[in-house]
């Protein structure tokens, strides 16, 4: 039994702990940091990044009607700023700023204020961001632009301090001076908004062309070589980002031609990025993109769609090159985000942010010492050698506003290089890195983690859904074919509509925003890559179908090339379309490769003329400046080689049949579609798939048929005769333009 003066010594400390932190927290509100008691309009949001800022002192809206409506009332302009959950310069200005009292203060006197988080609302994000990029010459978030109460934008940025510093106008100072315009120059600044939005639609007006001549491959392909950083891999300097629609073009090039010099830049770059600090050494998965020329200092964040796409890119390597570190490395972004990323509804989560504990990156840091105290004396010397650990750290900490004395794990070498220096074999390296790795990461588990952004996205739910099949395809492996099914019944559950139309966006048991051309575009390629991986009809037929939908509410009947928006959308000032490739590439690019592939996989030649259609509508565009729609290239190029379709009729478990199954899924074949007609049950897939209805098995044995141009040869049971028949054929032109 406790003793009465322990008790209240106990009571004491209990009063004296809490009066402490009963003042931490009544200053920290007085300075206008944090008062959770306040809520505004964005608390009944879903948006985690909306959610932020539900407790900061300006008096947000989300984007709709209401705030508008406000705003024609009072006659007030309204502040709009679009960003992300996990985006590291919109935390600065949102605890710099919208977390402040003077300035919310200011902010709630002079606008009507709006917050839209760009990844639920790409729509209206793409359209402002291209404002300001066309009045600013650059982009970027937080992205802040100043409208009239119609939508129409007269003051466009980016990133705005508090206080003026280093040549940029603080908030304290920006407010007044806008307010200043607004009721002393308003029609000066309706006048400017007007213009603002004529000169967008002007530079936004796509010109159809007459098609893409084949010396544009060519054309791309030396652009591409002369930004190649033949050191570090890439292209360009700092910063680097992942561009992985370059490298899919490069390998399909490198494919067509013949060019090792277009293979060997995508071999560097990936093996490059694989090593750096772009790359979660003990957790695995790659961050967003590298601050310096060498891979080695990120922002942290990590992006699904990131993983996706680079996944793919290794996956496409490793067929070509058989290196298994390219294996490897897609294979531990499949454990990274099947492990940290995966809901348990079965869909995939956003993003995880850069910053924990108010600082970007801690959670991957480490000092000598923290490393010196999970590991062995030997296990610690040998880490510290293998990934470049130094005692100041090994980057420039104050640069990049990270802690002194921290590293980044990075690889120098390749493992059998090092291996080399350490008078080991490779393997007997890579198991001892293992054992240290799994010791670190237990340890690092235990850190306060980056906040995750748990929406789900149906476009890159796409991605992921089409990484992982290709994943299954490639290493045969069917959890991988499992997981891209059970996120692709997920979408087509809870984000379909009995009309046909897709929902953008599903968190907490909530789905909701009308979906965008890349929903759409994204998600039928999955579908794709699921169907032939196990060749279910069910996944061909859900392509189809919503290919179709997105073809009758997003076709321009007048240019061709899809919009961004359906036709059943609100507008804003004017329908766009997306073809630029940014971080992910652009929709009409991937809706373009579909439409081939589908009209390949079904003989409705409709389809493919449609992406023909598509492909004229940009190829002025894209012609001069081929470098900026290198995924748009690579549909093109995908008919301009004349695809193969191979069709094996089989029992889907008949041995021979899996081993020519198996064949095709293993090699890197570009420029073919597949198709297995089981021999038993085909009634289901013909009736997708006409053209097949005639092909039988030849004496009872799994039996290829392999057409090009509407000519097939003749039927093979051979996996040497099929491989000899793909090499004869798979080129229109062998020879560079």
């Amino acid at each position: 039994m406790r003793s009465p003066l322990k008790k209240w010594f106990w009571m004491i400390t209990f009063l004296a702990v809490g009066a402490i932190v009963f003042q931490i927290g009544f200053s920290l509100q007085h300075q206008g940091v944090m008062d959770h008691k306040i809520k505004n309009r964005l608390a009944s949001e879903k948006s985690p990044y909306l959610l932020q800022h539900q407790h900061n002192p300006v008096d947000w809206y989300p984007w709709g009607e209401e705030a508008f409506q406000k705003a024609k009332q009072e006659h007030k302009p309204v502040f709009l700023s679009i960003g992300y959950s996990t985006c590291h310069w919109c935390h600065v200005m949102a605890h710099e700023s919208f977390e402040d009292k003077a300035v919310a203060q200011l902010m709630n006197e002079t606008f009507i204020n709006i917050k839209v988080d760009r990844e639920e609302r790409p729509d209206i994000d793409h359209l402002y961001m291209l404002v300001c990029q066309a009045v600013t010459g650059h982009g970027g978030w937080p992205l802040t632009v100043v409208l009239t109460p119609d939508k129409k934008p007269f003051f466009v940025g980016t990133y705005f301090p508090k206080q003026s510093r280093s040549g940029r106008i603080g908030m304290l100072e920006l407010i007044p001076h806008i307010k200043g315009i607004w009721e002393q120059k308003n029609d000066q600044a309706l006048e400017s908004a007007q213009q603002i939005i004529e000169h967008i639609k002007k530079i936004s007006e796509e010109k159809p062309g007459t098609g893409l001549g084949q010396h544009i491959y060519t054309q791309a392909y030396q652009g591409l070589a002369r930004q190649f950083d033949s050191v570090y891999g890439g292209f360009g300097n700092e910063p680097k980002f992942p561009t992985p629609h370059q490298l899919f073009f490069l390998l399909r090039y490198a494919h067509r031609t013949g060019n090792k010099d277009a293979l060997a830049m995508v071999e560097k770059t990936l093996l490059a990025m694989r090593r750096g600090g772009i790359y979660d050494q003990i957790g695995f998965g790659f961050h967003r993109y590298s601050t310096d020329r060498q891979w080695l200092v990120p922002h942290f964040e990590k992006m699904l769609y990131d993983q996706a796409l680079l996944a793919i890119a290794y996956i496409e390597v490793y067929q070509i090159t058989k290196n298994p570190l390219f294996r490897e490395t897609a294979e531990e972004i499949f454990v990274y985000v099947l492990r940290d990323l995966k809901a348990t509804e079965g869909g995939f989560y956003s993003a995880e942010d850069a910053d924990s504990e108010g600082e970007e990156g801690k959670f991957y840091l480490w000092t000598m010492e923290e490393v010196k105290t999970i590991l062995t004396p030997p296990e610690a010397e040998l880490y510290f050698k293998i990934y470049q650990f130094e005692m100041e750290g090994n980057h420039q900490a104050e640069a990049s506003g990270e802690r002194p004395g921290t590293n980044i794990p990075h690889l120098k070498n390749s493992f059998f290089e090092l291996a080399k220096e350490h008078n080991l074999t490779e393997e007997g390296l890579k198991n001892q890195l293992e054992i240290i790795r799994k010791k670190l990461f237990k340890v690092r588990e235990m850190r306060i983690h980056p906040s995750k952004d748990d929406k789900i996205l149906t476009d890159w739910n796409g991605l992921m859904i089409a990484a992982l099949a290709k994943g299954a395809q490639a290493f045969q492996n069917q959890e991988y074919l499992k997981a891209a099914k059970e996120a692709s019944h997920f979408i087509l559950k809870r984000l379909l509509r009995p009309d046909g139309s897709l929902l953008h966006r599903f968190r907490s048991d909530h789905a909701a925003i009308s979906g965008n051309l890349d929903d759409y575009a994204f998600l039928v390629w999955g579908l794709i890559e699921i169907f032939e991986s196990d060749f279910k009809p069910e996944f061909l037929q859900a392509a189809l179908e919503i290919n179709r939908y997105m073809l009758n509410h997003f076709w321009d009947q007048d240019q061709g090339g899809l919009y961004f928006t359906s036709d059943l959308n609100d507008i804003l000032f004017f329908r766009k379309k997306e073809i630029y490739d940014g971080a992910i590439p652009s929709g009409n690019a991937i809706a373009m490769l579909n439409l081939f592939r589908l009209a390949h996989l079904t003989g409705q030649e409709k389809l493919a003329e449609r992406a023909v259609q598509i492909e004229l509508a940009f190829s002025k565009t894209v012609t001069a400046q081929p470098l900026a729609y290198t995924q748009f290239l690579v549909g093109s190029e995908f008919s301009a080689a004349s695809p193969l379709e191979v069709v094996v009729v089989a029992n889907p478990s008949e041995k021979n049949s899996v081993k020519i199954v198996e064949a095709l899924q293993t090699n890197f074949y570009p420029y073919l579609v597949s198709i297995l007609k089981p021999s038993d049950q085909s009634h289901e897939v013909e009736q997708l798939i006409p053209f097949i209805a005639n092909y039988q098995q030849l004496n009872g044995l799994a039996t290829i048929y392999v057409c090009k141009d509407f000519a097939c040869r003749l039927p093979m049971t051979k996996i040497e005769d099929l491989k000899k028949t793909i090499d004869d054929l798979k080129q229109n032109f062998k020879k560079e333009d």
